[in-house]
């Protein structure tokens, strides 16, 4: 009824504004009706003029007065016709008919027929005037005069303005039908949509659950500006809320399984990579587990522990062998157990050439611009498609059924989805690539480009840190590839196989009460640090947490430092960088030498500022457990992370959650993948000495009230957007897509199965 009655007010003023329009439009419409009869009166008139002059020219001149009467007569007996005269050269009237009126002059009838209205009214009606000369080729020739009636026109503009009413009135009938229908489903729809937004279907719930990303059921169309314009106030409420409070449902190990059991409802995860969560290690004292320094374990590994799935890795471990099963399986943690741990055993001659070779001197310098050349041999990519289908096996072999959910991670496994897929169509493969993706042009140096981006294709999910190595990917794919490319849906079609293509920022597991608890003091960790390293006191200490690889930045963080020395000798004896670089890869000739070059540059720098007892640089090649670390970053003033291009770098987020106390600053380079989440940290281009020498001097300097906020901003991000979060967004994209193919093959299967019922 409300909606009726809102419906009727805004009808009236419509059908108003009809009327008033037909009712403007009507004499308009008697003006134009009078002027197309008198072009036609006009034009009938010289017609009938010609004739009767013709018939003028014939007549005797001793009896031309009483004919020309009678001709004049029948020419009346048009019923059109009211009357004719005949008029002089000089106006003087001949003869006239009866109908023609006596107080009319043939000089009058000319003034009037020259008028641009050739009307006259007279006591009989109006009338319209035609003067037309007897003989057109002489210029004082005599004139015959014709009155037209008029009472035709304004009969047939009285029927046309009856006709115009009646066509505005059904006109405007039907406007107000169509409005009231179409009002009546847009506020229905605007109803619906309204209600659903209260309820927080397609609007609060997404908030709360994916993080603000896109609603999967998104408001009507009318009703979209609206959402989004909620959507950003809701956002800001719920910022300034976790500023107080922290998140309302925090993604954790509880979370994750939760989702597990709804989205997948129990379906089998399998993880696939390179490197596995531990290793077993045989030493003096015998068999010993540890825990490699990697990014992708210290991401992954709380994954597999709340859905207690299988691992399968290369076993690198001289102790591995030793440990399993006969399936080569091994529980892990050692006293959790938490899931299962299959081992893949490679041949040095296959390591070298899918590992150190194909992957390491071809696709990672390939995927990094670090200004090193990629090396691609035809017998390192045999060996990186022989291990890819060695691991392929491996996970058809350990899933327990047709549609495992099978996680692949990073550049070592391109190859892999695409394998899987051919002996498990029906398996969900996401596959997250943990380096970055370079532009088209860059990734066309691979000479074997096109089964890299096919193989990969075979995943259901394609994920990446950023948007920007997305749009590298779709683009690249655009290049190489005849794919269909949907960019509002992110998806990539090849050959009739989609992929969604998304980004999935990854992080770490946020420490629980119980580790935190385990931390020493920031006091403690910085004096047991000091004592160790033999510092100062007043030492203000950076710390750099990396991998001895040329993206890293390291020489360039050197060379900052050096630069703040010179440029700020006050630092000279008081600042100090701790440099942890595990070793890795020493067997390519690249990364040797990028060491040896550390190692120079480091001697040359402490040889010119260092003193008695005071050295500015130390550098610890050698693998720091996470106690180690944790301990190193409570005990900083700032942390440096100078990555020249990385896809994600979780050092920098392993500092923040460290730094409960809020103090310390995180100097973070551009063009690591966490600067996009992270602008409260001094973000530089490590490539610009100056730049990187001014950050450290302002985070050496920096005031302990402006590290608290910024820390305090810091944390709140990282805590809500862990490791858990990553890997919940992937896995319940993974799920909607999976009961999107359930639903999609049983109704197949049921339309198959009618279609064979029909069939005689």
């Amino acid at each position: 009824m409300k909606s009726l009655h809102l419906q009727i007010r805004f009808l009236v003023p419509l059908l108003a504004t009809l009327t008033v329009a037909a009712l403007l439009a009507l004499p308009l419409l008697d003006q134009m009706t009078l002027r197309w009869f008198s072009r036609d009166l006009s034009a009938r008139g010289a017609m009938v003029a010609k004739t009767l002059s013709l018939a003028i020219s014939d007549i005797e001149p001793g009896a031309k007065r009483e004919r020309l009467r009678a001709l004049l007569e029948r020419g009346v007996l048009d019923e059109r016709l009211v009357g004719i005269a005949f008029c002089s050269a000089d106006d003087r009237q001949v003869l006239s008919t009866k109908g023609f009126p006596d107080t009319l002059s043939c000089k009058e009838a000319r003034d009037v027929a020259g008028q641009k209205d050739p009307r006259l009214d007279l006591a009989s009606g109006a009338v319209h005037i035609g003067v037309f000369p007897v003989s057109p080729q002489q210029a004082d020739s005599d004139r015959l005069v014709l009155l037209h009636d008029l009472s035709l026109p304004d009969r047939r503009s009285v029927d046309t303005r009856r006709y115009m009413i009646i066509f505005i009135t059904i006109l405007g009938l039907a406007i107000a039908g169509i409005t009231m229908i179409v009002a009546q489903i847009s506020w229905r729809g605007w109803v619906s949509g309204m209600r659903a937004i209260m309820r927080g279907e397609g609007l609060v719930r997404p908030l709360l659950q994916n993080g603000g990303g896109p609603a999967p059921d998104s408001a009507p169309p009318e009703l979209q500006p609206l959402e989004v314009e909620i959507r950003r106030h809701l956002r800001e409420l719920e910022d300034n809320f976790y500023r107080e409070h922290g998140p309302l449902t925090p993604w954790d190990p509880e979370r994750l399984r939760g989702l597990l059991r709804t989205e997948l409802r129990g379906d089998q995860v399998i993880v696939v990579s390179n490197r596995e969560p531990y290793i077993h290690l045989r030493g003096p004292d015998g068999i010993s587990v540890s825990r490699p320094a990697s990014g992708l374990v210290t991401a992954v590994e709380p994954v597999m522990r709340a859905c207690s799935g299988t691992w399968i890795a290369h076993g690198s471990g001289n102790a591995d062998q030793e440990v399993v099963d006969a399936n080569d399986r091994v529980a892990v943690p050692p006293d959790t157990q938490d899931y299962v741990l299959r081992r893949i055993w490679l041949t040095a001659e296959e390591e070298e050439g899918y590992y150190q070779g194909f992957a390491n001197e071809g696709l990672w310098p390939l995927c990094h611009v670090a200004h090193v050349r990629p090396v691609f041999r035809e017998s390192d990519w045999a060996q990186y498609r022989a291990v890819n289908q060695r691991f392929a096996d491996a996970v058809v072999a350990e899933a327990r059924s047709d549609d495992p959910v099978v996680l692949v991670q990073d550049y070592h496994f391109a190859l892999l989805p695409a394998m899987v897929r051919e002996k498990l169509p029906k398996a969900t493969i996401i596959t997250f690539w943990h380096i970055p993706w370079p532009n088209p042009e860059s990734f066309g140096i691979c000479p074997w480009r096109r089964e890299l981006l096919q193989g990969m294709l075979g995943s259901t999910i394609l994920g990446f840190h950023t948007r920007f190595h997305c749009k590298n990917f779709t683009e690249t794919v655009d290049r190489y590839l005849e794919a269909r490319i949907e960019h509002e849906h992110s998806t990539i079609s090849y050959q009739g196989e989609p992929t969604l293509v998304q980004s999935y920022p990854i992080s770490i597991a946020w420490p629980t009460d119980d580790e935190r608890a385990q931390w020493p003091t920031p006091a403690a960790a910085r004096e047991a640090v000091f004592a160790r390293l033999g510092l100062a006191p007043d030492t203000m200490l950076a710390v750099g947490v990396d991998r001895f690889d040329y993206t890293k930045g390291i020489l360039e963080r050197l060379h900052a430092v050096e630069r703040l020395l010179e440029k700020h000798p006050e630092w000279q004896g008081r600042f100090v960088i701790v440099q942890v670089a595990a070793p890795t890869r020493s067997a390519l000739d690249e990364y040797r030498e990028f060491q040896d070059r550390i190692q120079r540059v480091t001697e040359r720098i402490n040889l010119r500022f260092g003193q008695s007892g005071y050295k500015p640089v130390h550098l610890l090649a050698e693998h720091h457990d996470h106690a180690a670390l944790m301990a190193l970053y409570r005990a900083a003033d700032m942390c440096v992370v100078t990555s020249l291009h990385d896809g994600m770098n979780l050092v920098c987020k392993e500092f923040i959650a460290a730094r409960d106390d809020e103090q310390g600053v995180l100097i973070l380079s551009r063009f690591a993948g966490a600067a996009r989440e992270l602008p409260e940290a001094l973000v530089i281009n490590p490539y610009h000495v100056e730049e990187t020498t001014d950050a450290l001097h302002r985070a050496a300097t920096m005031p302990p009230q402006e590290q608290r906020e910024r820390m305090a901003s810091l944390r709140m991000t990282v805590r809500e957007f862990n490791v858990y979060r990553w890997a919940g967004r992937m896995l319940a994209d993974a799920g909607q897509w999976r009961l999107r193919e359930r639903i999609t093959r049983r109704v197949q299967r049921r339309s198959r199965e009618g279609a064979e019922a029909m069939i005689p």
